[in-house]
Order: structure tokens, then C-alpha cells, then sequence
């Protein structure tokens, strides 16, 4: 019989790829692929189109019927660049009862326990469906999940209760705000800054594209948030610019100018309403610059879009995550997940998984093995359950 692995001894193995969302994450999917098959589970591969060393992995075990229970997480993690590591990030290092490693927490952690969780489904003659689904790009916008979810339907019968597994402490977490971003691309017109009004400066005119968010917020802050809102921290929809980049020189008026803006929206808002607000201003500030030199102009493009996880009412997935955890409080995040794109795509969904978010994406990440061992008896519980 094959062996079968320990949550940590697959965690190991995770971590030990370099699943940047920049580069492949290939070896890791044979790897994962090699490793159920050689348990009797198929699993099967959607290789995007787009990006050939790309691919997201699914499998299911236990009847073939619909109403999985879907254990859903992604393979990339984000770079390492920079940071100030005490020890090879690739290699899960334990001290201080924790395991040190980039993806430990978010959310190799969860992936190492949810394949463990459907090898040992496999053995136990579940009378209820589990069903594994590894995605890629969560990093960088939540990009590979909708073409993956596609996917699965075509080839599995559909799940019904989606876990998402990011950190969350193990609390099942019921709602997040959607997000959804525009790369936007400020093209003015090159003169002498001495005679600066026959030109068309991009950093001068994308300046008030970002002081209306920070006017957005003020408004925002200061409205009553509705109650489906009031449970976020903070409880209104943001407007954000975190990085900008123009200009050649401060005597040339500046012929590019780049920027993301990103928002936050609440559960109960429209996110279409929100892109229609942002492109309006935009539509008028390139007027106001064609007026100078009808060659200015301002190019938009989508980066991403999250949709929100609504709290559902007496949700299945909750419902399943509450019976496991003994966990009956409220919480939400105004961070975007997975979890939103599986309830659009009509599954019931919820996040919970091991390690907190606030050690995601830092030098030195780590997930406690006190949480790492909470996640392990969770997948035994979910187990037992499926198999009773």
C-alpha cells in the first residue's frame, strides 16, 4: 500500500516548491496529482490557456453524487523578496512552537490538511462526498478560482458546502467585502514646465482621481453604515490607491502617469455602482485634458474583481463549520477570498481554517502547531462525520 503521509510531511513537501504567483506552480500539481493517484483518487488539471506553467487541481472521493463537501485553497503564495528571513523560507523550519515557512499560514497549511483529509476519506468509506479543490493567482486577485469552479462542474458532480480554508483561527467567518480594481494609465502631453498650460501634465491630472477617494471615504466614514455593514471593521466601502509611479523630470510635464485604484465594498453595496462613480470621473477628467492636446487620454483596464461572501441565512457550509468548531460567534473580514466567487457560482460557502491572517505575507511566517494540530482534528471530525 502506498504510504500515507502525515498533515506535516505533506506540508513539507508544499512549502518545498516555490509556488511565487509569478512563476509555476506545476511541480507542485504532479506532485499533488502523483500523490493521490497513487492513492486510487483521479484528480484532474484545468491548465489555463493563458499561462501554460499555470494549472488548478480538483478531486473527489465517496459516492458519486452531488453535495460534496469542497475543501478549497490555492497553491501560490507571495514573494519573499526582501524580507528578512531567519531561516530558508521554502524549508519548514520549527521552533518556539510554530512552524516557520513561506505558506504556512496562508494557506499551504490548510492545503497539507485538506489533501491528508481526502486520502484518509478515501480509506473510510465516507458516505458522503469530499471533494479537494486547489486553485492559483489568489494572490493576485483571486484570478484562477472562477475558471477553475467552471471546471469542476463539468467534470464532478457539484458540491454543495465549500470550506475555504485562509487563516482564520479556526472561526468560521461568514462574510467579507468584494473587491474589485482599476489599473489606470494617465497619458499627458510633454512640454517645458514653463509653459506648463500648453501641455498636459498625467501626475496633475491623475491627482484629483485620487483625492476624490480620499473625498469617498470621508463620506463614507461619516454615513451610517447599514447593519450588514456595521459588523466590518471598517464598517463602509474604502477607496485606495497604495501604489503610483510617472513623471521624468520635475521640468518636463508628465507624459505618464500609472496607478491601481482598488475598493473595498461592503455586502448590501454594488460594486457596479462603485466602478460607474470611479469611471465617470474619469471619463471627465480626460475631457478636461483633451481641451489641451486631443492626443492626452486616460486607459482603464480591470485588474480584478472579488465578489462579496454574503452571510447566509441557517447557510449549509456554516452550519457544517459550527457543528465541527463549536464556534457560534459572528465574525467577518474585510479582506476577499474564494469564498465569495464559490457562493456566486451557487455553492453555500464559509472560510475557516488554521493560523491567523496577521502572520500572512510577513518575513518569518508561521503557523502555531497548536492551530497547525486544531486543523488536523477538525479534518478528523469532518471525517467521522461524513463517514457516520
Amino acid at each position: 500500500m502506498p504510504q500515507r503521509l502525515t498533515p506535516l510531511e505533506i506540508m513539507t513537501k508544499l512549502i518545498s516548491f516555490p509556488t511565487v504567483s509569478r512563476d509555476s506552480n506545476l511541480p507542485l500539481v504532479d506532485w499533488v496529482e502523483d500523490y493521490l493517484n497513487g492513492h486510487g483518487i483521479r484528480a484532474h488539471r484545468w491548465p489555463d490557456p493563458d499561462q501554460p506553467h499555470k494549472a488548478a487541481l480538483f478531486a473527489h472521493v465517496g459516492p458519486w453524487e452531488e453535495g460534496a463537501v469542497v475543501l478549497s485553497g490555492h497553491t501560490d503564495v507571495v514573494p519573499v523578496d526582501g524580507q528578512p528571513w531567519d531561516s530558508d523560507p521554502f524549508v519548514v523550519t520549527e521552533r518556539d512552537g510554530k512552524y516557520f515557512g513561506r505558506g504556512t499560514c496562508d494557506m499551504k497549511g490548510f492545503d497539507a490538511l485538506a489533501i491528508w483529509a481526502l486520502v484518509e476519506a478515501q480509506y473510510a468509506d465516507v458516505k458522503r462526498p469530499l471533494q479537494l479543490a486547489l486553485s492559483f493567482d489568489e494572490e493576485v486577485g483571486c484570478t484562477g478560482a472562477p475558471p477553475m469552479i467552471v471546471a469542476m462542474q463539468e467534470v464532478l458532480p457539484k458540491g454543495s458546502a465549500v470550506v475555504v480554508g485562509e487563516p482564520s483561527m479556526m472561526q468560521a467567518v461568514t462574510g467579507h467585502k468584494g473587491g474589485f480594481g482599476y489599473d489606470t494609465h494617465v497619458v499627458g502631453y510633454e512640454v517645458h514646465s514653463s509653459i506648463m498650460h500648453t501641455g498636459v501634465n498625467a501626475i496633475m491630472y491623475a491627482a484629483p482621481l485620487i483625492d476624490w477617494a480620499n473625498a469617498q471615504n470621508d463620506i463614507n466614514m461619516a454615513a451610517d453604515p447599514s447593519d450588514i455593514a456595521a459588523v466590518f471593521d471598517p464598517p463602509w466601502t474604502t477607496c485606495h490607491v497604495g501604489m503610483i509611479k510617472g513623471g521624468t523630470a520635475h521640468n518636463i510635464t508628465a507624459k505618464d502617469c500609472r496607478f491601481m485604484m482598488d475598493f473595498r465594498v461592503v455586502p448590501g453595496e454594488q460594486a457596479s455602482t462603485w466602478k460607474e462613480a470611479y469611471l465617470e470621473q474619469v471619463r471627465a477628467a480626460e475631457r478636461k485634458m483633451q481641451q489641451v492636446h486631443p492626443d492626452a487620454h486616460i486607459e482603464v483596464k480591470a485588474s480584478f474583481a472579488v465578489p462579496a461572501l454574503v452571510p447566509e441565512t441557517d447557510g449549509e457550509a456554516e452550519t457544517l463549520v459550527r457543528a465541527l468548531t463549536g464556534d457560534n460567534a459572528t465574525h467577518v473580514v474585510s479582506y476577499g477570498t474564494e469564498a465569495g466567487q464559490f457562493q456566486e457560482a451557487g455553492y453555500s460557502a464559509v472560510i475557516c481554517g488554521p493560523g491567523d491572517i496577521a502572520q500572512a505575507h510577513q518575513p518569518n511566517e508561521y503557523i502555531t502547531i497548536a492551530q497547525f494540530n486544531a486543523g488536523h482534528d477538525f479534518m478528523q471530525r469532518l471525517i467521522y462525520k461524513l463517514a457516520a
